[in-house]
């Protein structure tokens, strides 16, 4: 039995899910075979399954999104193989009272959390993106890594992506040379190009507080930066700006697109792979997956899709378990899940739910138990 199951946002980690799922199986089976591969797509709790997946836990001091310090963690392995979280140093959850700065959030942090990955050894990086307070195009993480972003008067622009509308030159020839040498991959579940009506600041600047006139701001600042960008480092920089991910985290992706030579995955894929799956998966006869809303976004290269297509892929039969469910029968079907076990079926208040998350997924294991394994 193979639980690769990501976190119940806000009430439960990935490694917390498979445990109370193992402990529901084993009442109803004790002598159960469970193997367990916490998993993630990129955004939030990339790192935490990097690290129950036997990576080393490291911790940096760097700049928040309104420039505040934070402490953010990133994963390494000891064949130089580093796990990065954005959302680490440039989340939501680093916002001073919870306010938001979709104007001037930065993404500078995330550099300075690169910049250690590297100082600790790292030669090759996942760089999990999502879950960001910031819309800057990357242009912060850039500027942490040497680059140079300066208005008319030859003065450094200010953080965050509306002050990027005063950038006259980009200067990315001083960015750390060691990055030339590293393989960095783009996690990311989001394929938005970086401005336009699907664009980072139309589709994700609302969540991150930015109202009709910010994002319009941010669009227009975001599409002079991508022209300064042409300037300096030729016509990539407005082929990337079209690409799939650039439209990542605010725009990160680009950041990472242009400046860091960056490969764009499905984050989820890239996870997998990371995260050993395929040899667990070689192992299994049945899995069992997740994650804390199975909905419409789910189907759109969220962990639980991933799992299930490898599972598929395998010959396995798999099923899942979540907070909520919103799709239909058909749906989870075509997605290679046969039945889904969702903890608002024994629970019907959210709130509830949320508190009491792990025994509520022991029992819905014990049902899953009994459905599929007696």
């Amino acid at each position: 039995m193979l639980i690769a199951a990501d976190k119940f946002k806000g009430s439960l980690t990935a490694v917390e899910v498979a445990e109370h799922v193992t402990t529901g199986l084993r009442r109803v089976i004790p002598d159960l075979d469970v193997a367990a591969v916490p998993v993630a797509d990129g955004g939030d709790g990339t790192v935490a399954a990097a690290l129950a997946a036997g990576f080393t836990r490291h911790e940096a001091r760097v700049t928040g999104p309104t420039g505040e310090p934070v402490t953010a963690t990133f994963a390494l392995r000891a064949d130089g193989t580093a796990v990065v979280e954005m959302a680490e140093a440039s989340g939501l959850q680093h916002l001073p009272g919870g306010v938001f700065a979709p104007l001037t959030a930065t993404t500078y942090g995330t550099g300075e959390l690169l910049l250690a990955a590297l100082d600790a050894g790292a030669t090759s990086i996942v760089f999990g993106v999502g879950g960001s307070a910031t819309t800057d195009g990357g242009a912060g993480m850039l500027a942490a890594l040497g680059a140079r972003f300066l208005d008319a008067d030859g003065a450094p622009v200010a953080p965050g992506g509306g002050p990027l509308r005063e950038l006259a030159t980009a200067d990315l020839s001083g960015l750390d040379p060691r990055l030339a040498k590293t393989a960095i991959v783009l996690a990311s579940d989001v394929d938005n190009p970086l401005t336009g009506p699907k664009g980072a600041p139309a589709v994700y600047g609302p969540q991150k507080g930015a109202d009709e006139d910010d994002v319009a701001t941010l669009d227009a600042a975001l599409a002079h930066y991508a022209e300064v960008l042409e300037r300096a480092v030729g016509p990539k920089a407005a082929e990337h700006a079209l690409a799939p991910g650039a439209g990542a985290a605010g725009g990160i992706g680009y950041g990472a697109l242009v400046g860091l030579d960056a490969a764009f995955r499905p984050g989820i894929d890239v996870m997998l792979d990371v995260l050993g799956f395929a040899p667990a998966l070689a192992r299994a006869t049945f899995v069992i997956t997740g994650e804390g809303s199975l909905d419409e976004q789910t189907l759109h290269g969220k962990a639980p899709a991933g799992v299930a297509a490898a599972a598929r892929a395998a010959g396995l039969d798999v099923v899942a378990v979540c907070g909520r469910l919103q799709l239909t029968q058909e749906a989870l079907g075509a997605a290679g899940i046969q039945r889904a076990y969702a903890l608002t079926d024994l629970e019907s208040d959210p709130a509830r739910c949320m508190a009491e998350a792990g025994p509520l997924l022991e029992r819905a294991a014990e049902s899953l138990a009994r459905d599929f394994l007696v």
